[in-house]
């Protein structure tokens, strides 16, 4: 079975591959299928983007499609970034809204924090599926690490003694939000294709 990544991300590409592959499910990014969509995120949750974009790609190949939506929620700031992450105070840089973010923690005690990924699949019958993942930790007080991408360097993972930027590929895929709902995800996709 095909299904269309709504994405232009390979990295996201290739994660997803890697869980979905022992279903037998084929992905492909919405590129690779002639498509070239950015359909307007205005949920007001991370579950309702994803369902936004998975439905847009799934209505204009005519083949299921999955989508993800993902941001950093910092207890201090109730939730902020949250949906708003990659566009967080307007700026068009990962720095400078990590650095944005660290200025508004400024002399905050809690500096608790956690990323949040939705991942919503639609059919083209009307049939859904949805999961979601977690990562708790803490917000460091100054970016530490060279990998990763967004607010990695800041994301730090007491357990680990790391910012998510410090950690090998293979070790945030083991407990990165995305990795845990992707897991979640692929548990749900055999049901639904065992049934059906």
């Amino acid at each position: 079975m095909k299904f269309v990544l709504a994405s232009h991300n390979r990295g996201k590409l290739k994660e997803m591959q890697e869980i979905l592959a022992e279903l037998g499910v084929e992905v492909a990014l919405q590129s690779d299928v002639g498509l070239d969509l950015e359909p307007e995120e205005n949920g007001s949750t991370f579950a309702e983007n994803a369902a936004i974009k998975a439905k847009a790609v799934m209505e204009a190949s005519g083949l299921p499609a999955i989508a993800d939506d993902s941001g950093l929620c910092v207890d201090a700031l109730n939730g902020a970034p949250g949906i708003y992450s990659a566009r967080y105070g307007g700026l068009d840089s990962d720095a400078a809204r990590y650095q944005l973010l660290l200025n508004n923690l400024r002399g905050a005690t809690n500096r608790a924090a956690h990323f949040h990924t939705a991942i919503v699949c639609a059919f083209p019958n009307g049939d859904v599926i949805r999961a979601e993942g977690d990562c708790q930790g803490t917000i460091a007080f100054a970016p530490r690490g060279e990998s990763g991408f967004g607010y990695d360097p800041i994301f730090y993972v007491p357990e680990l003694r790391k910012t998510f930027a410090q950690l090998t590929a293979e070790e945030k895929n083991a407990i990165s939000h995305r990795g845990n709902a992707l897991r979640a995800f692929a548990v749900e996709l055999k049901k639904y294709l065992e049934n059906n």
